[in-house]
């Protein structure tokens, strides 16, 4: 199974985001037609999907590298001398 087009613009956005003026959530809702809490939801799926990690596996491996190391420092806590990463 394909990823559809709007799975591809979010990770189009995702991409590219940081080269476009304002606020990140602004742009999203402009560009997307999304609020940012619906878009983070459906990014956070697109990370899963195979689909996507072959469109574009450069954001999809950050973005999976970002969410562990979150996880990580969840359950070992600030102390694990891992750094942060927001």
């Amino acid at each position: 199974m394909s990823i559809s087009d709007r799975d591809r613009a979010i990770l189009d956005f995702e991409r590219t985001w940081w080269t476009l003026p304002g606020p990140k959530e602004l742009a999203i809702r402009e560009h997307l037609g999304l609020s940012a809490t619906r878009f983070y939801k459906m990014l956070g799926d697109l990370v899963e999907s195979p689909d996507a990690l072959a469109y574009d596996p450069m954001v999809v491996r950050r973005l999976r590298l970002k969410r562990d190391l979150r996880r990580r420092a969840r359950y070992e806590g600030p102390a694990s001398g891992r750094p942060q990463i927001r």
